[in-house]
């Protein structure tokens, strides 16, 4: 139940006795173990809060006391997360991810002045990699395909009055490529063989990446729950980020894509934002294929930050989600047009 910020301190010191969790001194703080600002109702909620003295809200601040730490001493079994984040997402109090091996990924408040200033005063800078997993995409309001435990914008207020991109939502593998790696949406999955072909098409562009930047697409090799005949290419660009985290404008994603020699996603539309035309956008057949839905996205750039009031999705209803089984099956691979109407990158692979 989401409480008032009063209700939450009152509650929170009278679950945990006004002691602190960790050591029983008297508690200072009703700390919230996950910031409340990943939180877009604030997340004043009893399961994500807990008594602290001074000096354990500093290191729970400065994230040299673990989040899961905080949970068992305060006997917290049922752990909240902020919607962004999927509930086997393992996060420190700034939303930053963490991986198996000890290190972290930057989430999106890593780049905030203030945060920088804690982390580096906890001496956990050193954890961070340079690898970025990509956000978890909001459902639009109208995605007759969201799922319950879905991510949803609750309104659109964020795209009125912009300019937007609508791109077709391809059924395929998110994969970053770096200037000096390759991952896909999970930074620490295994290697898979319908990665082989990307990896090819990486090695000969990676040089030409700047160093810092990474370009995220659809790795689309192989068949998820829709079978392509008529693909431009098998890796299909959706988006660009600088050294700073910021994702480039779709013209200078353009640009870039360009200059890489790949392929971007279909784009549907390019314009000021217009509800009613967006909501009757949906194609079931693009380009000779099923289509899974459409992407919008504002036109300009913005920061890590800003993606989930700046991209949401429209999935058609009754979309078949393989991601969790299609990993042990076959690679089946899809089809390319053909060379006479190949609308895909110059650089193809066989």
């Amino acid at each position: 139940m989401l409480l008032t910020r009063t209700q939450f301190r009152d509650a929170v010191f009278e679950r945990d006795h006004h002691r602190c969790v960790i050591c029983g001194a008297p508690a200072q703080d009703a700390h919230h173990i996950v910031e409340r600002r990943l939180w877009p109702d604030g997340g004043y909620y009893l399961q994500n809060g807990a008594s602290l003295c001074a000096d354990h809200h500093i290191a729970a601040e400065q994230t040299t006391l673990s989040c899961d730490d905080i949970r068992q001493a305060a006997g917290i079994r049922q752990i909240l997360l902020p919607p962004q984040f999927y509930d086997a997402d393992r996060i420190d109090k700034w939303g930053n991810y963490e991986v198996a091996n000890g290190t972290r990924l930057r989430g999106e408040l890593f780049d905030d002045e203030s945060v920088q200033r804690i982390l580096r005063a906890g001496g956990v800078h050193h954890l961070f990699s340079d690898r970025v997993k990509y956000p978890r995409t909001p459902h639009l309001p109208w995605s007759p395909g969201r799922a319950e435990d879905d991510l949803a914008l609750a309104d659109v207020r964020a795209f009125v009055g912009c300019e937007v991109v609508v791109t077709a939502k391809m059924d395929g593998a998110n994969t970053t490529l770096y200037r000096d790696g390759i991952h896909g949406r999970s930074v620490a999955s295994a290697a898979h063989p319908s990665q082989s072909w990307v990896k090819q098409l990486h090695a000969q562009i990676a040089y030409d990446i700047p160093p810092g930047y990474r370009v995220c697409g659809e790795n689309l090799y192989a068949r998820h729950s829709i079978a392509y005949s008529h693909l431009g290419s098998y890796f299909q660009v959706f988006s660009m980020w600088s050294d700073r985290n910021h994702c480039l404008s779709w013209a200078e994603t353009e640009e870039w894509t360009a200059l890489l020699e790949l392929s971007l996603v279909p784009v549907l539309y390019r314009g000021i934002w217009d509800e009613q035309l967006i909501q009757g956008m949906y194609q079931p057949v693009l380009d000779g294929d099923p289509c899974e839905g459409y992407v919008v996205r504002l036109a300009d750039a913005f920061p890590y930050s800003a993606f989930r009031q700046s991209v949401a999705k429209y999935v058609r209803a009754g979309h078949v989600q393989t991601v969790h089984n299609w990993v042990r099956q076959p690679v089946v691979p899809n089809g390319l047009q053909t060379n006479e109407d190949r609308r895909g990158s110059s650089r193809q692979i066989s």
